[in-house]
């Protein structure tokens, strides 16, 4: 493909390339860069792409695509592109290179602090089980290419490896894409260039404050997704809906428990492995069985049949597929116990998805509901003290203990929780290694008692330094059944 080709829709500053150069490939990494690549220099929080401009051009890079103008891209006399913003300069470029892929598809954009991965992954089994699409998926889950699972480093990947992702999935016959778009994507540029049929917004609460700054940065970045769709779903419930929709001339199709609300749900019913409600739409009563528990899981349905409604599925087509849904991985996924008591996995790990985890599984705890949680190392801190108020305000019993701790002390990230939860009047035990703390967890349980691990979820593994271990809690509370029932103890 010829440069002018791939930079067409560039707000151009500078140009020294031959518009004719044929371009092979695009990079941003100068250590994957091959002979004929367009090498795109972005600045990132731990580095400047403009430093490895020598190792782009070393590897055979035809061309360089930056903001600045580097000393050395001048002594070599390398051709370049200048342009202000290099990460949008990416995004419009491989959307170029891969033939804006997007286009051919209904693209539909989960956004929100809680509920975008269970979300998606509901939404994707009502638009196969309702219209026999073949729906490709991007969330923190990983990648879904029909009923093909890919992996993912991030909930939404770099905008090159997006549109490579896009490209695949339309040549492998995807109809639609249901996709995750986190704030990092939108503030980094990551999704730029991509039209979306539907953009749902579920809720926002404190989270990501170490790279937005405030909660109005950061609602600031979720609402960017909403001057690129056609119609807006969104959570009336939620109190930055407005916001969210402000300035906006999209169509809206809200949804809650509120009067206000297009779609709405009464007389919620919530049982230990699933939930059940009327949703009510232009005056019809749809009776909704979710296998799923807790009260979010209402919300998330809701969401489900918005965006369904919005490609034509009505909502008894949705409710007949959503019955039959399995529940999400990592999202108060039931492990197996030996007795009477229930253990679950979440992976809540902000202060608003631990309170609605915690609030949906009080009202079936017959007995204690005992709350085991910690904080990521290198992240927002604030959230630490916040999140152990709400576990003793909820919970009967807390077990504090290490989530990823990172470069940070897990130590000391312990004595930030602790700031939160000292003095409350509910019982609690800090055990730093996570293993144990399962195991304390398990061995205190008593009938009718009600056990969240939360944080971690999916995920596993566990990151100490920069490294990852294999660290997965259905087999630590599956192995530890084991020995309970030998009588050992490891």
């Amino acid at each position: 493909m010829k440069l002018k080709e791939l930079i067409a829709d560039l707000s151009v500053l500078k140009q020294t390339a031959s518009p004719d150069t044929e371009i092979t490939g695009i990079s941003y990494d100068s250590r994957k860069t091959e002979p004929g690549d367009l090498f795109v220099a972005i600045r990132g929080f731990e580095t400047d792409g403009h430093r490895y401009i020598p190792k782009a051009l070393q590897n055979g890079a035809a061309v360089i695509l930056c903001e600045e103008v580097t000393e050395d891209l001048l002594q070599q006399g390398a051709p370049y592109v200048q342009v202000a913003d290099s990460r949008l300069a990416l995004a419009l470029a491989s959307r170029a290179f891969f033939g804006n892929p997007a286009a051919g598809m209904t693209v539909i954009g989960i956004t929100g602090t809680s509920g975008k991965t269970s979300t998606s992954i509901l939404l994707k089994h009502v638009l196969e089980e309702a219209r026999g699409w073949k729906v490709g998926l991007i969330g923190t889950l990983g990648i879904q290419i029909g009923h093909v699972e890919l992996h993912s480093e991030h909930t939404t990947p770099e905008s090159y490896e997006l549109m490579k992702l896009f490209r695949r999935m339309a040549d492998e016959g995807c109809r639609t894409v249901v996709m995750e778009v986190s704030s990092h994507a939108l503030e980094l540029r990551r999704v730029a260039g991509i039209h979306y049929n539907t953009a749902v917004y579920t809720n926002l609460s404190q989270d990501h404050l170490d790279l937005h700054g405030s909660m109005e940065n950061y609602a600031a970045a979720k609402r960017k997704l909403f001057s690129a769709c056609d119609t807006a779903c969104v959570n009336r419930d939620d109190a930055w809906a407005d916001f969210m929709i402000s300035d906006h001339a999209c169509p809206v199709l809200s949804y809650g428990s509120g009067e206000d609300a297009d779609l709405r749900a009464e007389n919620p019913r919530l049982m230990p492995d699933r939930v059940l409600f009327d949703a009510v739409c232009e005056g019809r009563r749809i009776p909704v069985v979710l296998h799923v528990p807790g009260t979010f899981a209402v919300s998330n349905a809701l969401a489900v049949m918005a965006a369904a409604l919005t490609v034509g599925i009505s909502p008894e087509e949705s409710a007949a597929a959503l019955e039959g849904a399995p529940g999400v991985r990592g999202r108060l996924e039931a492990l197996p116990t030996d007795g009477n008591y229930h253990v679950f996995t979440d992976y809540s790990h902000k202060p608003d998805a631990l309170e609605k985890v915690l609030r949906s599984l009080r009202p079936s705890t017959a007995g204690r509901l005992i709350c085991m949680f910690g904080c990521g190392g290198d992240r927002d801190r604030l959230k630490r003290p916040i999140m152990a108020r709400i576990a003793a305000e909820i919970a009967d019993f807390v077990i504090l203990t290490s989530d990823n701790p990172r470069t940070e002390d897990p130590e000391a990230i312990l004595d930030e929780i602790e700031t939160g939860i000292a003095g409350s009047a509910t019982p609690y035990v800090r055990i730093c290694d996570r293993v144990e703390a399962i195991h304390r967890a398990i061995d205190m349980a008593a009938d009718g008692d009600v056990i969240l691990l939360a944080g971690k979820g999916h995920e596993d593994y566990q990151i100490i330094g920069h490294e990852k271990h294999h660290m997965d809690e259905r087999e630590i509370v599956a192995d530890w059944m084991e020995h309970r029932k030998a009588g050992k103890r490891p």
